[in-house]
């Protein structure tokens, strides 16, 4: 478990709640890449990019991993964590780095190449950690809700 700033002991992010804001993300990360992809026809003389082009894969993929690694290293929250109240962060509580920002990408990477099956992970962790939540050495919590 980990504590925020008042020293509130906070719960591990569950499944849906992550699940539901990674979907929020995906539809983000998806008009992202959409510019991105607009912003590139310049240099194929206007024409459309082959998808299987290394080069445009590459771009694509950088911009993808910017993209997360962007929010989780400012205030560890997407846009989409931010909606449903998640924060990922190191073990000690504070923010993750670039290196995790990137094991975290890349085994996420991994997770969707499997369907997603590789979040299922937390359901027999004891600390609801997935496999890129290991890997990147860093924890989901879920934040309380904001007193108006």
């Amino acid at each position: 478990m980990t504590t925020d700033t008042h020293n509130q002991t906070l719960p591990p992010a569950g499944l849906l709640r992550r699940l539901a804001a990674f979907v929020y993300d995906i539809l983000l990360l998806a008009a992202i890449l959409f510019i991105a992809a607009f912003v590139a026809l310049p240099f194929n003389a206007g024409e459309a990019i082959d998808p299987g082009n290394p080069w445009y894969q590459t771009y694509l993929f950088i911009l993808s991993f910017l993209f997360y690694a962007w929010f989780w290293t400012r205030g560890g929250q997407t846009l989409g964590m931010r909606a449903w109240r998640l924060r990922v962060e190191s073990m000690d509580g504070g923010p993750i780095n670039l290196g995790q920002s990137l094991l975290r990408f890349m085994a996420g990477m991994a997770t969707m190449m499997t369907g997603g099956l590789a979040m299922l992970w937390m359901v027999f962790d004891k600390e609801k950690r997935t496999l890129h939540d290991r890997f990147s050495d860093s924890r989901v919590v879920m934040l309380p809700k904001v007193k108006k």
